[in-house]
């Protein structure tokens, strides 16, 4: 798998790369975003991401909410009332990103438009992520990859034929992509998750992938990681109750935290994939595993038969595996009952 850096950070299958997706879930205050900041950092997530948008660019001003966005924030505003509120001002971004350096993670943040796109590269974003929203949007695609900085791709609500002509469409002007696999609902069901479908990204593109997840707690991203996800990247908020159309769906800071703990040991479990016996298995497996004993006294000159011995522990002695090369060979010595017996014992 081709290794991307994102500033200090590689993705790769060595260690997974964490964003913690603040996404809208500041409100539209930056104290509010400082402090998403601040927990993803004592989280130890890799990297924190948001939102950036002109309204005006990316929504007509009479478009209807997703219902789980009715349901979470009630019917009586449009689309483009409510993410009016939830809009920061280029003087914030700049803000948080010098704030996010300072504080020594990683920022990030998604382009809607074509002019949020030029600022933050002029900000200076070591990477894009484009939301699912944009997957079959090939002129901003298009737009993007030019800038040449990788690109972290969501595909959720997208078919296997849509993700390949975004690739194709990426890959004429930049090559470093990475996938996410995603399902576009807030929460998704476990149900719709199909966390299968990260090795069939992988397989059919030969890339990096990774899971964008909106399901409710830390179990899929945790399952994700198993399955082969190179990037996790999860909403969270600083209180699930706050009014906000992603609130619901997110973790808080303590759940955030332990997602990353429980990813962090994931990885130690599921080593290199070879097969052999760890350091303290070797130490162990001589006492546990079994030896040939003599099940009966067995005089000298005895012809060894298969009734005369018997299988036991410790594991220090001949291996049963070899019990048919033992029967019919002559006892050297008198061999005691639950002795065990060793080459050296026949003739």
């Amino acid at each position: 798998m081709k290794k991307i850096k994102i500033e200090n950070k590689y993705i790769n299958e060595d260690r997974c790369f964490i964003i913690a997706e603040a996404g809208v879930n500041h409100n539209g205050s930056i104290k509010l975003a400082k402090k998403l900041i601040d927990v993803a950092k004592e989280a130890k997530v890799d990297a924190i991401k948001f939102q950036t948008f002109k309204v005006e660019n990316v929504v007509t001003k009479y478009a209807p909410k997703a219902d789980y966005q009715v349901q979470n924030t009630g019917s009586k505003e449009s689309q483009y009332e409510m993410i009016k509120k939830l809009e920061l001002k280029e003087e914030d971004f700049k803000e948080l990103y010098k704030y996010a350096k300072e504080k020594g993670i990683i920022f990030l943040s998604t382009p809607f438009d074509f002019e949020s796109a030029d600022f933050l590269d002029d900000l200076g974003v070591s990477a894009f992520k484009i939301s699912s929203t944009d997957l079959t949007n090939l002129p901003f695609l298009k737009y993007i990859a030019k800038k040449g900085k990788p690109i972290i791709l969501s595909t959720g609500m997208a078919t296997l034929g849509e993700v390949e002509e975004a690739i194709n469409t990426i890959k004429k002007y930049n090559e470093d992509i990475i996938l996410l696999h995603c399902v576009t609902n807030y929460p998704a069901n476990f149900e719709e998750l199909n966390l299968k479908a990260i090795k069939t990204l992988k397989e059919a593109f030969k890339l990096p992938v990774g899971y964008s997840d909106h399901s409710l707690g830390i179990y899929a991203p945790i399952a994700a990681v198993s399955l082969g996800a190179v990037v996790i990247e999860k909403h969270f908020t600083l209180d699930k109750n706050l009014p906000g159309p992603d609130h619901k769906a997110s973790l808080e800071p303590e759940e955030l935290k332990e997602m990353v703990k429980c990813i962090r040991l994931i990885e130690k479990a599921l080593g290199d994939g070879i097969k052999k016996p760890t350091f303290e298995e070797e130490k162990i497996k001589k006492v546990v595993r079994k030896s040939i004993v003599a099940k009966i006294n067995i005089p000298k000159g005895t012809i060894i038969t298969e009734d005369m011995i018997t299988f036991k522990r410790p594991g220090t002695g001949l291996s049963p595996k070899y019990y048919k090369e033992v029967i019919g060979k002559k006892a050297r010595r008198d061999i005691k009952a639950d002795e065990m017996i060793y080459w050296h014992d026949l003739e």
